[in-house]
């Protein structure tokens, strides 16, 4: 089996084409359910009868169990092999999916999400490995133009879907809808790549470093997810989770490097590309999905857009992330991928710039702008890093690089979501302050618009609640734009991380990951 495995024949045709669309649907699956409850939290919340703060566990519970098992990938692959390990993810979610659209209480709900999230690990990172074994060498980067796109319109999807189904129809639906499509997506799959089934070794389970992973990376999840809430590290509670992650990562790392069969493979990093590669990634997609989060939170609080006008108004960044991957995949073999990247950041960093001069009488296509532009960044960065990252790993270990460099790039998306909200809330405080010590020292346009406001028919008091909110709008306003600037500088300053790695070589830059 293992010489089998090691020199499959691509796919062809109809094979290849249907092999496709079953592995991106089911990504596009897992990818959509990360961010397709994000809008329906208030309907979620009410229909169960919890404060809104509760029910962002529903989105936490997922995240921290699904960070937890990205990293199992490895070893789950070595133990039931990629393609039976797959196709039971993607039915196991599925079940999930569906008890999650039954549930009838807040903890019930979070249980689901849970398990949802656990089965749901292994495969973004194994549908990379079967896509890559799918397709000829020279085709590889296409491969994974493909597989990018499916990541890249999910997220844009995800609110615009989860909204609209909330409103139209009810929020269990926007589990259930998983339920057609992974059973399409599992039958297909397994109908295509049961022949192609991956070595299989009964290696004995590392019982401590699991449970020492699930220690470090459910603190530090939910010091994430909670910082902000509790007010960070003046709260008892983030004191004990950051102690426990910081020993828990420690300890883990010792043990994993001094095992027989670690649970996660770390000696990957002691290869420059992968270090290099997942760490640039890691940053960068820390940045991009810190700001990502931030838009719709500064349209729809301080712009006055609705939920579905935020999803509009962001949505044309995979206009240009659709038409471009394919083009990047077709030339990451010939271009250094290296120069792709860079090429990525330096837009990155173009649009950030247009952002931090929004104000708050900036319109909808302004804001569109940048937007559109965004999408030839996302189009010129997976694709490159993941070619570089996962380039020089052998077969044998391209489902532990996959799953180790996704848990990292997962990992920091959290903390880069929380620091860019904590920032921004920081920032405008901030901004506040100086804007009420300007209007303190009798500036003549407040008491203009003081003045307005009482002919108007408001009180002095709501009169200055007004004004306050106007000068919210402006303080967090500001502080949006210091973000988007900050993180446009931090951009330019990647490019040299990505110069450290060493340039796949021409014909094998994807193929080097050990695809065939």
């Amino acid at each position: 089996m293992s010489k089998q495995a090691a020199h499959l024949t691509p796919l062809h045709g109809g094979t290849l084409a249907l092999g496709t669309v079953a592995l991106s649907l089911a990504t596009f699956m897992n990818v959509l359910d990360s961010s397709i409850a994000n809008v329906s939290l208030p309907a979620i919340s009410g229909d169960l009868g919890v404060s809104p703060v509760q029910g962002t566990w529903v989105i936490t519970s997922f995240g921290v169990a699904n960070a937890i098992s990205v990293p199992l990938t490895g070893w789950l692959t070595q133990r039931f092999g990629a393609v039976r390990l797959f196709t039971m993810s993607i039915l196991l979610f599925v079940l999930a999916s569906w008890l999650c659209g039954f549930a009838t209480s807040l903890e019930m709900l979070v249980a689901c999400r849970v398990f949802q999230g656990l089965v749901a690990g292994p495969m973004i990172p194994l549908s990379q490995t079967l896509l890559l074994a799918s397709y000829p060498r020279e085709r590889a980067g296409t491969a994974l133009a493909l597989w990018g796109m499916t990541t890249l319109v999910a997220p844009v999807v995800g609110p615009l879907l989860g909204g609209w189904i909330t409103d139209n129809v009810s929020w269990p639906w926007i589990f259930y809808i998983n339920v057609p499509v992974g059973l399409l997506a599992a039958t297909v799959t397994w109908s295509i790549y049961r022949g192609r089934e991956t070595p299989v070794k009964k290696l004995p389970i590392d019982s401590v470093g699991l449970g020492l992973l699930v220690v470090w990376v459910g603190s530090l999840q939910v010091m994430l997810d909670k910082g902000k809430e509790l007010d960070w590290f003046n709260s008892s509670t983030i004191q004990v989770l950051g102690l426990l992650a910081a020993i828990g990562l420690v300890v883990f790392v010792i043990w994993e490097l001094t095992d027989e069969h670690p649970v996660v493979d770390l000696r990957l990093f002691a290869g420059r590309n992968f270090l290099f590669g997942a760490a640039t990634l890691s940053i960068a997609y820390g940045l991009f999905f810190g700001n990502v989060v931030l838009m719709p939170l500064w349209l729809q609080q301080y712009m006055g857009y609705t939920a579905t006008d935020a999803g509009f108004a962001l949505a044309p960044v995979g206009l240009l992330a659709i038409i471009l991957s394919p083009v990047v995949g077709k030339n990451i073999t010939r271009i250094d991928p290296r120069q792709i990247a860079t090429f990525a950041f330096v837009m990155f960093a173009v649009v950030l710039g247009m952002r931090s001069m929004f104000t708050t009488d900036t319109d909808l296509w302004t804001i569109m702008i940048p937007t559109l532009l965004q999408g030839a960044a996302m189009a010129c960065f997976f694709i490159p890093l993941t070619t570089i990252t996962l380039s020089g790993i052998s077969h044998e270990r391209l489902a532990a690089a996959a799953g180790l460099s996704n848990f990292v790039r997962i990992t920091a998306g959290a903390m880069g979501t929380s620091i860019a909200t904590t920032i921004w809330d920081n920032r405008a405080t901030l901004h506040h302050h100086q804007l009420a010590e300007v209007l303190a020292q009798g500036n003549a346009i407040a008491g203009q618009t003081l003045e307005q406001l009482t002919q108007l028919g408001l009180n002095s008091q709501q009169a200055l609640a007004q004004i306050n909110r106007l000068v919210d709008q402006q303080a967090f306003t500001r502080a949006a734009d210091d973000i988007f600037l900050i993180s446009a500088a931090i951009f330019l300053l990647l490019i040299a991380s990505i110069w450290l790695t060493k340039r796949p070589p021409k014909l094998e830059s994807v193929d080097a990951g050990g695809a065939h």
